[in-house]
């Protein structure tokens, strides 16, 4: 899809909600081909979105609607939540609950675990949620630890590989920094192994660790570390994941992850800049080997 293309269905969209027909009528291709540059635009930076009216009816009825990632929140609780989030930097600074609790209690769900590693990925089942996706993985993260985490021996990337081979394109927020780098180059490493770009990670430093799997579910995870507390009330590090299928909510969240990810300067850009950071570094150590050298040297003939 050409870029001018791109530029044409978000600004007519911008206008007013457009069926796919008057976008195929508009850049003169056929409902296939509308349809298809609408999903990849969807896909690729979320400025645009779906729904659909009576699916699976011969009256089914696909809307495309512009999707501003300047208003996020659909009503006063949300704004306050919106507010924390884009304020916030550490996992601490934001409890998932304070989401989950404005959730139907039929479309929601928790469970917890305490173990002594974080790495060892037990009843989340990391691999079978992503299997369901179909059409988009977007994962809020903090420092990409998952990148070294394991479910029954198998790490948990090898199945974030599969789902990008699937086709599924992933889109990751997340700190990118000396600590962090290690990570971000085994991600990278997948994408070298497809030979196609499809994890795509941004830098963003915030408080949520989430996982949104299509328009079907966002999953957070909450971590209680005993240091927090008193002696005693928390023995154990524990983790809290709460499952969340609410259309509204699971919309809400995708604008959030989609206001962080459209401004966010790219990975690969955080790199290069790490790059010349350790290249500096690694210079400045070479002339301090080299002025140590010589004064050595100088002492000798003296």
């Amino acid at each position: 899809m050409q870029q001018e293309i791109k530029k044409q269905i978000i600004e007519f969209v911008q206008q007013k909600p457009r069926t796919i027909q008057e976008i195929a009528e508009l850049i003169k291709k056929n409902w296939r081909t509308a349809d298809r540059y609408v999903e990849e635009i969807e896909k690729e930076d979320g400025s645009i979105a779906t729904r659909t009216f009576r699916p699976g009816s011969r009256g089914a009825l696909k809307l495309v609607y512009y999707q501003n990632t300047e208003k996020i929140a659909s009503n006063e609780f949300q704004e306050r939540i919106t507010q924390k989030i884009l304020t916030g930097r550490k996992k601490e600074d934001f409890s998932p609950l304070d989401i989950f609790q404005y959730v139907p209690q039929e479309k929601r769900h928790a469970f917890l675990e305490t173990q002594h590693d974080e790495f060892a990925v037990l009843e989340q089942d990391m691999r079978g949620l992503l299997n369901k996706a179909e059409e988009q993985v977007l994962i809020f993260s903090g420092n990409l630890s998952w990148a070294t985490a394991q479910q029954q021996k198998e790490e948990i990337i090898m199945s974030l590989a599969q789902t990008a081979q699937r086709g599924i394109p992933i889109k990751i927020i997340s700190r990118i920094d000396i600590a962090t780098l290690n990570n971000y180059q085994k991600i990278q490493q997948v994408n070298e192994i497809l030979q196609k770009n499809k994890i795509e990670v941004r830098y963003v430093e915030q408080p949520l660790r989430a996982i949104i799997i299509d328009d079907k579910i966002v999953r957070l995870k909450e971590i209680k570390q005993p240091q927090n507390y008193k002696r005693g009330e928390l023995k154990k590090t524990t983790y809290i994941f709460y499952d969340i299928s609410d259309l509204e909510w699971v919309e809400y969240l995708k604008r959030v992850f989609w206001r962080l990810f459209s401004t966010a300067p790219t990975a690969e850009k955080r790199k290069e800049i790490l790059d010349e950071i350790e290249d500096i570094t690694l210079i400045k150590k070479v002339k301090e080997s080299e002025l140590g050298h010589v004064a050595r040297a100088h002492q000798s003939a003296l």
